[in-house]
């Protein structure tokens, strides 16, 4: 057993938050284009009581580093926050604000990769003999270089040169030290194993109970994308059939924990899109008692029903809010630790799927939270669940 694991997060209650869409954004910008809308650090601030009062003990935050989109994954700057969220002083108060209410946070990372715009790949791609080169994945003879899958405007880094790594590190490093409780790490199937296992060292010996969840996802991936990859045996699995639950194994010794989608796939086959799905239940339960007798007990697998990639959960149950609920339950009941991903308590959905090869239709899991209309009964039934979890954990 891993004694490094931080034994907090067994009894975490997760809030995932996308910053620009959740408080403090003018409602009167169209969420349908992907632009800054106005969501900041000081909003998520002014719901402290909402969140606190919902029952959460956990918030993990999409990033706030300096970077050239609304999201927040396209980063210029990994040492400062972008002015579109905030500035170090309303870093440092949110930290005070939410530990003060027992409420840790986590911050979304993201290692893999910059955007375009970030001056040590401009300085790369602009001068062959700039000592960035090697931060990077260039070709020998032209400008092309390796990214986060094919997204041009988003170059990998080179983590397993020295300094390229070193200057990942020490920016989580940074952002640890400020306060932050952990990280939710972005890609983790890009860097390679050596790099995490590199991290992860780097950063409990800076707090052992810093914790450490990735997300090993490798939905619509194609197979020119492989190159970027940094899993084992990837070409052979390619064509053997990489399962998501062989990904979430090969981070059993160098994480906490990583966030399950196996769970996610199951809940949606055996509620979403069952007519009958309560006839499910018992081949639901089976189905994740076998999955978690494959992993270490103390190895985290945080369960969601929603996130900002793919469709929220009532969208795919039909709007059907009995799914909803059911799914809720289903997932609370479970041993590992649960995340509530911004609105679905409130029974936010959206009229449209969204399509990987559809530009920008991830926007519709990424609408502004609707404060001028929740749903109270909603809401007070997830907080009962919140509070009948807490009882019994």
């Amino acid at each position: 057993m891993n004694s490094s694991h931080p034994k907090w997060f067994s009894k975490a209650i997760v809030y995932h938050i996308f910053i620009d869409r959740f408080a403090g954004y003018d409602g009167n910008k169209n969420w349908y284009k992907p632009v800054f809308m106005g969501g900041s650090l000081k909003g998520i601030i002014s719901k402290v009581n909402y969140l606190s009062e919902l029952g959460i003990n956990t918030l993990w935050i999409s990033p706030f580093l300096k970077t050239s989109a609304y999201h927040g994954y396209h980063i210029t700057d990994f040492f400062q926050p972008d002015p579109h969220f905030g500035t170090v002083d309303d870093i440092r108060k949110l930290l005070e604000v939410f530990h003060q209410k027992n409420i840790r946070i986590i911050l979304d990372f993201v290692p893999n990769h910059c955007s375009v715009r970030h001056p040590y790949f401009q300085a790369a791609f602009n001068d062959r003999n700039s000592r960035y080169r090697k931060w990077f994945y260039f070709s020998r003879w032209n400008k092309k270089y390796f990214t986060f899958l094919h997204f041009s405007e988003l170059p990998k880094f080179n983590l397993d040169y020295p300094e390229a790594r070193n200057y990942i590190i020490d920016a989580a490093i940074y952002w640890l030290s400020m306060g932050f409780d952990g990280f939710r790490l972005d890609h983790v199937v890009g860097p390679s194993h050596d790099f995490w296992k590199s991290f992860y060292s780097a950063i409990k010996q800076v707090n052992k109970e810093a914790v450490l969840i990735g997300e090993a996802w490798l939905e619509g991936i194609g197979f020119s994308d492989l190159k970027t990859l940094g899993i084992h045996r990837k070409y052979l699995r390619w064509f053997t059939g990489i399962h998501p639950q062989d990904i979430q194994l090969e981070y059993r010794e160098e994480l906490d924990g990583v966030l399950d989608f196996y769970f996610r796939h199951r809940i949606t086959e055996f509620i979403a899109w069952k007519e009958n799905h309560k006839r499910y239940t018992d081949l639901l339960q089976h189905a994740m008692q076998t999955h978690y007798a494959k992993f270490q007990p103390d190895f985290y697998l945080p369960t969601f029903i929603d996130n900002h990639d793919m469709n929220r959960f009532l969208f795919d149950a039909g709007q059907n809010k009995e799914k909803l609920k059911d799914a809720l339950a289903f997932q609370f009941s479970l041993p590992q630790p649960p995340i509530l991903y911004y609105g679905t308590e409130t029974g936010l959905t959206h009229p449209k799927p969204v399509h990987g090869d559809v530009a920008f239709s991830d926007l519709q899991v990424r609408q502004p939270m609707p404060w001028h209309k929740l749903n109270r009964e909603m809401i007070n039934w997830v907080k009962q669940l919140i509070a009948n979890r807490k009882k019994h954990s």
